[in-house]
């Protein structure tokens, strides 16, 4: 009986793979790393073979753990981060950079090479920008094909298909180019609500006139919960699995993780939205869904169907948060490799100075933590990071103040997010976290205080996973609507309330945040 499903997530640093069953347990999760080449601040890329191997590893390895065989699997689907995968006419790589035993072809979704692009983008003022913000991200796909364009032209003349990562995994599974209406609709600016998708006059105007038949794009997309294909032979082979299962439309990372914690709700408007998800790892996502288009600066979105049928999907964001705590881990002399381990340490070393020293630990350190550009709410990637009130104090002690209120930093932003997105006719009251940051007992706890709202803590290890499985298992015939699979395979989350004690430190901290922005500005405008 095929009653299980197969889960893949390729995030920032690994491809992970879980096996789910059709109630949600998830049975077993392996892990296998990708490398990333880095080349300053703004040049990140991957090896789209490498990820797809490292894909095929993660799953077979995933199988054998949980004991199941593969006559047991009812479908597969696939999420990754927002990555552009640059492929030939005849689907061999386009490489950027041949490096070692890797041929590098994808543009990392946190690259920023096309920061002159997207500014060039913005400047047309185009009505597709009111869906992303009215501004356009460099970390989207347009602008990175315009810089693609004009400075590698020899490996646009042999382009033949430009996929979103997780439409990439699909094509690798399935052998099928079709696109998902989640990335397409997201990151793409195709537009699913009108009659033609593609606004070839916006196009045309940032030079990408081309874009659709270089790129192989259709003019329709699949939608979630929906197959895109079967499981080819090859495929099938690679991944340890039984050819012919459904493989279900790939979703952008973040937008599982929401599914993962809001599927629930997806059959009651209303109560959808008065929720929140935030997904927390590298970066973090703010997705909340109305039934009626809300627009607003630096908000990507709103997009309809991109996830639940009928809904309109808006994201906010932060650039950089974990990532932004294992950069200060890396540069202080205490430091070191970020592992799980230094942070626990950490945290742990952090607790036990908060109990000695109460509200005055740290107090006068300050940071904002746009260390990679700001997403939300002012959608400015070249702005940065600043820490204010350091000493010469080289000690372990030391990277402990500046970690806290690093941590302190990343709630402030999150509420000023919240503040942005109400202005704009959002409502969110209750926050689902999911994500890395579940595992960080102080993003935990500031989540809920600095911003005031309910945490909703999934009792779930992955519900990243956990989403991508409802993908699948709709998309396998096991459920007839992502609600429907959404209500049976996510179980009621546990609730941790905001501590009102705490309300006014952490609002002379925004009043404090709100002014290093001000005199940020200043020094800029200098």
């Amino acid at each position: 009986m095929r009653d299980h499903l197969i889960a893949v997530d390729v995030g920032t640093g690994s491809a992970r793979a879980g096996v789910v069953t059709r109630d949600g347990q998830l049975l077993a999760r392996r892990e296998h790393p990708i490398e990333m080449r880095v080349e300053g601040d703004d040049i990140a890329e991957y090896s789209s073979e490498e990820i797809w191997s490292a894909t095929a590893i993660a799953v077979r390895t995933t199988l054998t753990a949980a004991g199941i065989t593969p006559d047991r699997i009812a479908a597969i689907a696939f999420d990754a981060t927002c990555s552009l995968v640059l492929r030939d006419t005849e689907g061999a790589p386009l490489v950027l950079n041949p490096e070692g035993a890797h041929a590098f072809d994808t543009i990392a979704w946190l690259d920023h090479r096309a920061i002159g692009e997207a500014d060039e983008v913005s400047a047309t003022r185009h009505p597709v920008l009111s869906h992303s913000g009215e501004l356009i991200s460099p970390e989207m796909q347009i602008p990175k094909l315009m810089w693609l364009k004009r400075h590698r032209p020899d490996l646009w003349t042999r382009a033949g298909h430009f996929f979103d990562l997780a439409d990439f995994l699909t094509w690798k599974a399935s052998g099928s180019t079709a696109r998902s209406l989640n990335t397409l609709s997201s990151k793409w600016t195709f537009r699913s609500h009108e009659k033609t998708g593609w606004a070839t006059d916006f196009l045309a105007a940032t030079g990408l006139e081309d874009l659709i038949e270089k790129g192989g794009l259709p003019q329709t997309a699949v939608a979630v919960g929906h197959a895109v294909g079967h499981l080819t032979i090859r495929a099938a082979a690679e991944l340890g699995l039984d050819p012919g299962i459904p493989v279900a439309a790939g979703m952008v990372d973040a937008y599982a993780g929401a599914l993962g914690v809001l599927g629930p709700a997806a059959s009651d408007p209303d109560q959808l939205a008065r929720q929140a998800a935030l997904i927390g790892g590298t970066s973090s996502c703010l997705i909340s869904f109305a039934p009626e288009p809300h627009f607003g600066r630096s908000l990507w979105g709103p997009f309809k169907d991109a996830v639940i049928p009928d809904q309109w999907l808006v994201e906010a964001g932060q650039s950089a948060t974990g990532g932004l705590l294992n950069h200060l881990i890396r540069i202080h002399s205490a430091g070191g490799e970020p592992t799980t381990d230094k942070h626990q340490t950490i945290i742990a070393r952090i607790r036990d100075l908060r109990a000695i020293e109460g509200a005055a630990f740290a107090a006068r350190l300050n940071v904002l933590p746009d260390f990679h550009g700001n997403r939300s709410p002012f959608a400015d990637p070249s702005m940065y990071g600043v820490i204010s009130g350091l000493t010469l104090d080289p000690s372990f002690d030391g990277l402990c103040r500046i970690y806290w209120r690093a941590c302190v930093a990343i709630a402030l932003g999150l509420r000023q997010i919240l503040d942005h997105m109400r202005e704009r006719g959002f409502t969110p009251e209750r926050l689902h976290l999911t994500g890395g940051h579940v595992k960080n007992p102080l993003l935990v706890e500031l989540y809920g205080d600095v911003t005031g709202c309910d945490l909703m803590l999934p009792k779930t290890d992955d519900a990243v996973l956990i989403g991508n499985a409802i993908n699948a298992a709709m998309a396998g015939g096991l459920y007839g609507s992502l609600a429907e699979a959404g209500a049976a395979m996510i179980p009621e989350p546990a609730i941790r309330k905001p501590d009102p004690a705490t309300r006014p430190r952490y609002d002379r901290d925004y009043a404090r945040f709100k002014a290093m922005q001000r005199h940020r500005a200043e020094l800029d405008a200098m």
